[in-house]
């Protein structure tokens, strides 16, 4: 059975003082600026909480407000960048490209990180062994090249590959989510058995590209079968209509 509560009119009194929260496009970071729980002054004075019992049911009520406003600010704001945004200074570590055949070993799912994977202007063409099964969460990929390499079974949530090549990359068994394919070039790409869930292609290259068995949303499919370059095999494959 379940078993639920009702809530009294003062939880919503709860307010979250919230003095400045942006996305710092530029750093790649969310900055969270004197943030804080607290009751509202008006439910103070209006409500006697002077008994022991009563105190701990506000903190009670303190606590649970602060934990659902902490889930929505994990879950609703995230380091990925929109194609309209500027992106942070190229990264000055060496061996930067390098860290791709290591890739992210936290956030997969999310694309957190410690620090930002910074994969641009990187030449992996016909690279067959490395990039396997690697967690590219949040990858910055712009202006990459991946032609002819072997991607597959890859975890790419979050990825900014706005005009990256991808010629003949295989992609099979990879999961992609939410990445920006934007303006790349997937001429002849492999998304054969793929996850494509939340992932845009807007005026994107896809000339031959091999989607069989592609697994992907309605909506989502609903905006790749806009793309002309489309083969008619590959609109078979996907259900375009």
């Amino acid at each position: 059975m379940f078993r639920y509560t009702i809530l009294p009119v003062s939880f919503f009194l709860y307010t979250q003082k919230i003095s400045s929260l942006t996305v710092q496009a530029d750093e790649l970071h969310l900055d969270l600026v004197s943030v804080s729980c607290m009751i509202h002054p008006d439910a103070a004075s209006k409500e006697d909480l002077s008994t022991e019992e009563s105190s701990s049911q506000s903190k009670q009520l303190r606590n649970v407000a602060c934990g659902l406003f902490a889930v929505w600010a994990v879950s609703s704001v995230s380091p990925v960048i929109a194609a309209s945004q500027r992106l942070p200074p190229l990264s000055t570590e060496p061996n930067r490209c390098e860290r791709a055949f290591v890739g992210n070993t936290i956030g997969q799912a999310n694309g957190v990180y410690d620090k930002p994977l910074d994969l641009r202007f990187c030449d992996y063409t016909n690279e067959k062994t490395n990039l396997k099964g690697k967690s590219l969460a949040a990858a910055l990929m712009s202006d990459a090249k991946f032609d002819g390499a072997d991607m597959s079974e890859v975890i790419m949530s979050k990825a900014y590959a706005v005009g990256a090549s991808f010629k003949g990359t295989d992609f099979s068994n990879a999961v992609l989510d939410r990445v920006i394919f934007d303006k790349a070039n997937l001429q002849g790409a492999s998304f054969k058995n793929t996850v494509l869930s939340g992932s845009t292609f807007n005026d994107a290259q896809l000339e031959g590209v091999d989607f069989e068995d592609t697994i992907i949303g309605y909506i989502d499919l609903q905006k790749i079968c806009t793309n002309k370059t489309i083969s008619e095999e590959g609109r078979v494959n996907l259900g375009c209509r």
